[in-house]
């Protein structure tokens, strides 16, 4: 009988030891997300100082008609773009620096039972869902800030300036693509 429950006992164990080795590989496949996530929402970020420093009141436009130069409305606007995009950014990134702290300390042998942390699935889901959402909604809003950006440098679109029409274009065209192929494929991952 203590031979059977010994034999058991070692199952249960060898279990244990698949279960975390499995988990843990998961975790870090979850790890190296969020620390991309971080990575691209830091290198937005200086985009989003380079365009505050453009917020300067009486710049000229390089289309040389003083029609074209941006009003004070595209220069708030571009003020008010930036700083949402920022707001969007660091959530997510704290978001995304949170969840990391947790899973590192679920999988640390060094912890004590005490600082562990305890995360389910459905919250490490939803924290690593809403890290997504906050840095495609920065994206959103650097790409309006960077339509006035041009507007302010290249001319204003309503004045028909060709430059600030085809940079608009191309701007828009590419950052749009490219946030259709990362929120499907965000919620493909959810999904699957």
């Amino acid at each position: 009988m203590d031979e059977t429950r010994t034999r058991g006992q070692g199952r249960t164990e060898w279990y244990e030891r698949s279960a975390m080795g499995e988990t843990r590989s998961t975790t870090s496949i979850h790890v190296t997300a969020l620390d991309g996530l971080v990575n691209v929402n830091s290198l937005f970020t200086i985009a989003v100082f380079v365009g505050l420093s453009l917020t300067s009141p009486g710049q000229r436009s390089l289309e040389g008609n003083s029609a074209c130069d941006a009003g004070q409305d595209v220069i708030r606007n571009l003020l008010v773009f930036e700083v949402v995009s920022f707001s969007f950014f660091l959530f997510s990134s704290l978001v995304a620096q949170g969840l990391k702290l947790a899973i590192n300390l679920i999988n640390s042998n060094d912890v004590d039972d005490a600082f562990r942390a305890h995360i389910n699935a459905r919250a490490l889901r939803l924290g690593m869902l809403a890290s997504a959402v906050g840095s495609m909604m920065g994206c959103l809003f650097l790409l309006l800030s960077m339509v006035n950006v041009i507007q302010i440098r290249l001319g204003m679109l309503s004045c028909g300036s060709a430059a600030a029409v085809r940079a608009v274009a191309a701007l828009v065209t590419l950052v749009s693509t490219a946030l259709v192929v990362y929120i499907s494929t965000v919620l493909y991952a959810f999904t699957h």
